[in-house]
């Protein structure tokens, strides 16, 4: 049963026993609000009989401090197993989902958006925390508490059993039948809420280029129509829930109707007396309370399954794994005709083989979407290949914990991502234990204290969101002093001059040659004259090979590498008419 719980609703192993706990802890309480009732029955039974007898008086005393006794202890009990473990449980819930998008193959991303991810972490976490808290367990503790109070009342007179009870069955029929209909006004609301938060998020992110082509106003327009879509979506949904929700409780109203009816006509018959007709009065009109909750409840637990779903697709995918130790001889990087696509379907490599070397610079060149970037993030195993092999120093890469083999890797993308902290911090992330000596000496390598001791905190600046207060070459020196402060064996470069100015551009090509120095560098450029200097140029075309060697013996080929070289060279000599 623990299993299933934790499928079902997203738990973990001690959060599903919370769960049961609490379930069972809203039973008791439940059950300690019809002890009152009990107590009011035996003494209208007194008062009907002449009067309460004074021996008795004392029982009655004691009998209502127990009840109110009763109704605290449970009461404390239920909350402690609702809500202290459901606030536990969620705390976990969110580590969880944060530690299973941390070893999912980046794949998974490329068809999530960040306001996707953000709202399952974030919002979904706190509507099934809400749900765990008030919906699940009351629902739970209602229905069985229901079930063994009815037991009760069945033994007692099952004529009148039958008459306060037959609503039960048809009223939870009612909202179970919505169901369906509830899923899919979730999962349309669903859809509407999400594509409204990356209207806005889009918005923030491009408003400067709306700015920039005065197009602010039709941007604001489409968004407001996601806004109206999400309102008028949550108005279906609340209409939706109400129709069932109501109906539902009407029926239960119906109950105390026909206890009333047949216990009036029992009465004329002389089959039944009327203090058992007032107990059934009273144990209806408590029954029926905490039911009228319940099938609001259950209408509510309806709607977490669309919650849960986005959850467990996350937490169901794949991860990549491998063994922590490695086993390489060198760094020498082998592609054997390795194929790869992703989950579209679209083939981006299709047979791709060569040898990057320990010791020399091996540079990807290309045309555009002939997967330069992709063979170097399968180095990184930040993908997996859909066929062939990946080796480092002979080690099959595919087997090897992720996070173990990057440890042999520095990379040096050409988007670079900082922190809201300091420099110092920016650069630390390389090596969290590097001491302040250390993470100086690398600044200074990549040239960072030629602008880090000129600002007003000097090393100690806080650089804004993603490095907003700096130049992008600027950025650009701290990704260089973090893969110096790494100090791995393994070097790879994403474009990392692409889009820099040319001062700029040769104080990180003089930091990158000190990086480079004696490892296996893998570098991705569209600057011919930036892999001038490689010792081995790897064309790929199409998702395949198209040529590699030395860019002497590429140029006398007259390939398309030298091709691609004529038509930079070409191009830098244009002007304006």
């Amino acid at each position: 049963m623990i299993k299933r719980l934790q499928k079902r609703y997203a738990l973990s192993q001690q959060g599903a026993k919370d769960l049961v706990k609490g379930c069972l802890a809203c039973v008791l309480q439940n059950l300690s609000f019809m002890f009152p009732v009990g107590l009011l029955y035996f003494l209208v039974a007194d008062l009907m009989n002449g009067g309460v007898p004074s021996e008795k008086l004392i029982f009655y005393i004691i009998g209502c401090a127990v009840c109110i006794g009763l109704i605290l202890l449970t009461t404390y009990i239920q909350y402690n197993a609702t809500y202290f473990a459901t606030y536990t449980e969620s705390g976990v819930r969110r580590i969880t989902l944060a530690e299973r998008l941390r070893k999912i193959p980046l794949s998974f991303f490329g068809k999530k958006d960040i306001a996707d991810l953000t709202s399952t972490i974030m919002a979904d976490c706190t509507f099934l925390e809400q749900s765990f808290s008030h919906f699940i367990p009351e629902l739970a503790g209602s229905i069985i508490s229901t079930i063994l109070i009815s037991i009760g009342l069945l033994v007692f007179d099952w004529r009148m059993a039958l008459a306060a009870l037959w609503v039960l069955p048809v009223a939870f029929a009612i909202v179970g039948f919505s169901a369906k209909v509830q899923e899919r006004l979730n999962q349309k609301a669903m859809d509407v809420k999400m594509a409204c938060a990356d209207g806005i998020q889009e918005c923030i992110e491009t408003v400067r280029d709306l700015k920039a082509n005065n197009a602010e106003q039709e941007y604001l327009k489409g968004l407001e129509k996601k806004i109206r879509a999400v309102e008028h979506r949550s108005i279906l949904n609340e209409f939706g829930l109400a129709a069932f929700v109501v109906s539902a409780s009407l029926i239960l109203k119906l109950g105390i109707a026909t206890v009333a009816l047949v216990g009036s006509v029992l009465l004329i018959r002389g089959s039944l007396d009327v203090l058992t007709f007032f107990m059934f009065l009273l144990v209806v009109s408590r029954l029926y309370d905490p039911l009228q909750g319940a099938l609001q409840n259950l209408a509510a637990v309806i709607s977490t399954r669309t919650n849960i779903a986005r959850m467990n697709e996350i937490l169901d995918h794949p991860i990549q794994q491998g063994d922590t130790r490695l086993s390489n001889k060198g760094y020498d990087i082998v592609f054997d005709h390795v194929g790869f696509a992703y989950n579209t379907g679209e083939t981006v490599l299709k047979d791709v083989s060569f040898t990057a070397k320990q010791g020399e610079v091996t540079a990807l060149v290309g045309p555009s979407g002939g997967g330069k970037t992709t063979v170097s993030r399968l180095a990184a195993r930040f993908w997996d290949v859909s066929r062939g092999k990946i080796t480092v120093g002979g080690m099959d890469i595919s087997k090897v914990d992720p996070e173990a083999l990057l440890s042999l890797f520095s990379i040096v993308f050409q988007d670079v991502t900082l922190f809201d902290n300091t420099i110092l911090e920016n650069i630390r992330i390389g090596n969290k234990d590097a001491t302040d000596e250390q993470v100086l000496a690398a600044a200074r390598l990549a040239n960072v204290d030629e602008f880090a001791e000129k600002l007003p905190g000097g090393w100690n600046t806080h650089i804004g969101e993603n490095g907003c207060e700096l130049s992008g070459g600027e950025r650009q020196r701290i990704s260089i002093a973090r893969a110096f402060l790494k100090n791995a064996p393994i070097i790879l470069l994403d474009e990392a001059t692409a889009s820099l100015d040319v001062e700029n551009e040769t104080l990180i090509q003089t930091a990158i040659s000190r990086l480079i120095a004696d490892k296996t560098v893998l570098v991705i450029a569209h600057r011919m004259r930036t892999v001038a200097g490689a010792d081995k140029i790897v064309v790929l075309s199409e998702g395949t090979v198209a040529e590699e060697g030395a860019p002497e013996k590429l140029m006398k080929k007259n390939g398309l590498y030298a091709r691609m070289v004529k038509l930079q060279t070409k191009s830098q000599n244009w002007k304006l008419a």
